[in-house]
């Protein structure tokens, strides 16, 4: 509510009768598209191996 009253400065009584799309909308045109969803399965096997939990034992 902050960022829509204070930031898009939306009267409340629009807010209120904005659909989720369409709130998302309005955010994305100030501050750009959401984050992509999760990473696909390939994506998080490369991040693992590239950011182990732990260091090999030497």
């Amino acid at each position: 509510m902050a960022v829509a009253l204070g930031l898009l400065r939306l009267p409340p009584a629009t807010f209120w009768a904005m659909t989720p799309k369409e709130l998302a909308a309005a955010l994305a045109a100030i501050i750009g598209p959401a984050a992509p969803g999760p990473p696909s399965r390939s994506e998080l096997a490369r991040l693992m191996q590239s950011f182990p939990d732990r260091q090999p034992v030497r």
